[in-house]
């Protein structure tokens, strides 16, 4: 069996790449938020069209609607 010790102390361990750490966790938050702005502006442009007589063109002009302004929101 292969045994992965290291030499030194434990802190220290590996070398990381910090920067790519910081550009992928970045990039995790921001799909986080804009995924859940778009869940939230699905269900109401969703719910707008069914249950309202505007229609489905209405619930799509809805959506692009509250996606741009929480998107400018979360910027």
């Amino acid at each position: 069996m292969a045994h992965d010790a290291h030499a030194g102390p434990v802190e220290t361990g590996a070398a990381m790449d910090y920067i790519e750490h910081e550009k992928t966790y970045h990039l995790f938050v921001g799909l986080a938020k804009y995924g859940a702005l778009g869940c939230v502006a699905l269900c109401a442009a969703m719910a707008f069209s069914f249950f309202t007589v505007a229609g489905w063109f209405s619930g799509i002009i809805l959506f692009a609607l509250i996606f741009a302004a929480g998107a400018a929101a979360l910027r």
